[in-house]
């Protein structure tokens, strides 16, 4: 539940980092992070994609990581010179959570577990 629950949160997030790039890169430039332009870009894309994975359950302990990493760098930059209740309160929270599902893994209805399980299988098989 964790898994699914914070992957569609992080596909949300992303979403306004296309739709509303002009907003979220000047708001990056406000926490001094570089090339805002970019990074919008980057962190969109990063969001998007490791999201999407935890939704489905694939690769989730590597893309649980990533979003830890992402999560820190919000709570070390918006956090730091907005604070609020997302940065301050939102942000540790999805960290906590990635933090578990990489310590936990993706639970029993998951691609990874689906893979493993038939990839031990075949290896057994042989």
């Amino acid at each position: 539940m964790v898994r699914i629950v914070t992957g569609v949160l992080f596909v949300t997030f992303s979403l306004g980092k296309f739709v509303d790039h002009a907003q979220e890169s000047a708001d990056f430039d406000h926490y001094g992070i570089p090339a805002p332009e970019v990074a919008t870009y980057l962190v969109g894309v990063l969001e998007l994609v490791c999201g999407a994975l935890l939704i489905v359950g694939l690769l989730t302990r590597a893309a649980a990581a990533l979003l830890a990493a992402d999560m820190v760098g919000a709570i070390a930059t918006a956090g730091r010179v907005d604070g609020g209740s997302f940065h301050l309160g939102v942000a540790p929270t999805m960290l906590v959570a990635m933090l578990f599902l990489v310590w936990a893994g993706p639970g029993r209805l998951a691609l990874d577990r689906t893979l493993l399980t038939r990839g031990g299988a075949s290896r057994t098989a042989a």
